[in-house]
C-alpha cells in the first residue's frame, strides 16, 4: 500500500485513473491516514511525501512532526533516529536517513533539520563506508541536491594560527580541492613556536566543515596522557602466576621487578563512542618481551574479531568493525 501510494504520487497529473479505481485508491489513502502510525520509520517517509503530493498536507506535516519529537541530536552527530538496523532493504540506515532528508525538505521545508540530517550522513562515512553503491548514490543526492547548495560557494574557512593567516597557496600547502575545498599545510619542527597553538577558524558560509590540526612529537609512552576522543584506549600489564587455586593474574606496578620466563598478559580495553570500520591498532611491545602467539592470523577473543600480526617491535590489529560500546 505505502509503495503505491508513493509510486503513484509522481504520475498524479501524466496518467488519470479510471473510474472503476478510483474507489479502491480513495480507500487505500483512508487506510493510510488512519494507520500511518503503525508503520516503521522509513514506511513513514514515503507516506508522508505520498499524502502531501496527494492534497492530504496537513496528516503529512503531523507525520514529519511526530518524527522530529522521535529524532535525537547532538552537535557532534547531527540529527538522526535511534532505529533498528536490519536484513529488509527499508531497515538500511544510509537511504532511510537521504529518504528522510528528502521528506523534510519536500513537506516541512524545514532547512535547519535538513543541514543537521546531513552531518549524520556525513558522520558514518567519517568512520565508516556507505554499504553499497545503492546507498552511496542515496546519499550524494541527499547531500547535494537537499537543503543548502554545499557547491554553491568557493569560500573557504579563514584559519589563523599563531596570528598568522593560513593562506595554502603561499604557504606551500595543497590546492584547495573542488568541491570540498580539502588542502593541507605542514610545518617542520624548526617553524613551530609556541604562538602557534593558539588557533582560530572563521567560516563565511553556513555548511557544516571539518578540520584537524596535528602536533607530532616524540614522548616516553608513560608520560602520554588519554585523550578525549570517538575511540580511547587504556592497556594494563598483569602478571601471570600459578596458584594452589590455580591461575591467577596480579596488576604490574611500576616497582615491581619481571625475571626471565615470567609471563605477561597484555590487558587493552576499547571504549567507542559509535560503530567504526576498518580500525587499526598497534601495541608497542617492550625489549626482551616476546609474544606466545608469533604468525599473523584471525583472531576471535571477548566478542571481538580482529586480525592479528606480530612484529618485532610490537602487534598490529586490524578490526573491520568495532561496534559502539566497551
Amino acid at each position: 500500500m505505502v509503495m503505491y501510494l508513493y509510486t503513484r504520487s509522481w504520475y498524479l497529473k501524466s496518467h488519470t485513473l479510471e473510474a472503476s479505481t478510483t474507489e479502491a485508491f480513495d480507500w487505500l489513502q483512508q487506510q493510510a491516514v488512519k494507520y500511518w502510525t503503525s508503520q516503521d520509520l522509513m514506511m513513514q517517509g514515503y507516506l508522508a511525501l505520498a499524502l502531501h503530493r496527494l492534497d492530504k498536507k496537513a496528516v503529512a506535516v503531523q507525520i514529519m512532526k511526530s518524527m522530529k519529537e522521535r529524532s535525537l541530536f547532538s552537535a557532534e552527530m547531527g540529527r538522526y533516529w535511534r532505529a533498528s538496523q536490519g536484513y529488509f532493504w527499508y531497515e538500511a540506515p544510509i537511504e532511510r536517513q537521504a529518504l528522510l532528508i528528502e521528506a523534510f525538505t519536500e513537506v516541512t521545508g524545514d532547512t535547519k533539520a535538513v543541514e543537521e540530517m546531513k552531518v549524520w550522513l556525513l558522520k558514518q562515512k567519517q568512520t565508516q563506508d556507505w554499504k553499497t553503491t545503492k546507498a552511496t548514490a542515496e546519499a550524494c543526492y541527499a547531500l547535494m541536491l537537499r537543503g543548502t547548495d554545499v557547491l554553491a560557494t568557493s569560500d573557504l574557512a579563514r584559519i589563523t594560527i599563531g596570528g598568522k593567516a593560513v593562506d595554502p597557496y603561499r604557504d606551500g600547502g595543497s590546492s584547495p580541492e573542488a568541491g570540498t575545498g580539502y588542502f593541507k599545510v605542514s610545518w617542520d619542527g624548526a617553524e613551530v613556536t609556541p604562538d602557534m597553538g593558539n588557533v582560530t577558524v572563521t567560516s563565511s558560509n553556513e555548511l557544516v566543515s571539518w578540520g584537524a590540526l596535528y602536533w607530532q612529537y616524540f614522548e616516553q609512552l608513560d608520560k602520554i596522557t588519554p585523550h578525549e576522543t570517538p575511540l580511547q584506549l587504556k592497556k594494563q600489564l598483569f602478571v601471570e602466576e600459578n596458584t594452589p587455586s590455580g591461575v591467577v593474574i596480579k596488576p604490574l606496578n611500576d616497582n615491581q621487578k619481571v625475571k626471565v620466563g615470567d609471563r605477561i598478559v597484555v590487558r587493552i580495553e576499547l571504549r567507542v563512542d559509535r560503530d567504526m570500520e576498518y580500525v587499526h591498532m598497534k601495541d608497542m611491545r617492550a625489549s626482551a618481551f616476546e609474544p606466545l602467539a608469533t604468525t599473523s592470523g584471525y583472531r576471535w577473543q571477548g566478542g571481538l574479531g580482529y586480525y592479528e600480526s606480530p612484529r618485532d617491535a610490537d602487534v598490529n590489529l586490524f578490526f573491520d568493525y568495532l561496534r559502539n560500546g566497551t
